[in-house]
């Protein structure tokens, strides 16, 4: 199994996502976006640390509209957490790493 985050794009998802055996976190992120740049550290910690029960993707808006449109991402950086075709929590700009491990922490406990 892969550790760290994997970059998809629209075609990808249905098979990274939709059909992964773990719930997925969808890191929504743009080149141009700065408050992005402080999030991927939190996201590469989260990563690993639950690299065992939750598997993490992330996307760059721009290239990617269909899933962007589909999952109503209004701002990045954007989270999406995700189980099968379920949306499990949604999250949209900065969150420190207390708050997303704690977030996580709910849904895969």
């Amino acid at each position: 199994m892969s550790k760290g985050v994997i970059t998809i794009t629209d075609a990808e998802f249905e098979t990274e996502v939709l059909k992964a055996e773990q719930p997925v976190l969808v890191y929504f992120w743009a080149s141009w976006c700065g408050p992005c740049q402080l999030m991927s550290p939190v996201i590469n910690l989260a990563a690993t640390k639950y690299s065992d029960r939750l598997k993490i993707v992330k996307m760059e808006i721009d290239p990617n509209p269909l899933t962007v449109k589909q999952y109503q991402v209004e701002g990045v950086p954007a989270l999406r957490l995700v189980k099968g075709d379920k949306l499990l929590e949604s999250i949209e700009g900065v969150v420190n790493k207390v708050k997303l491990l704690s977030i996580l922490d709910q849904h895969l406990n």
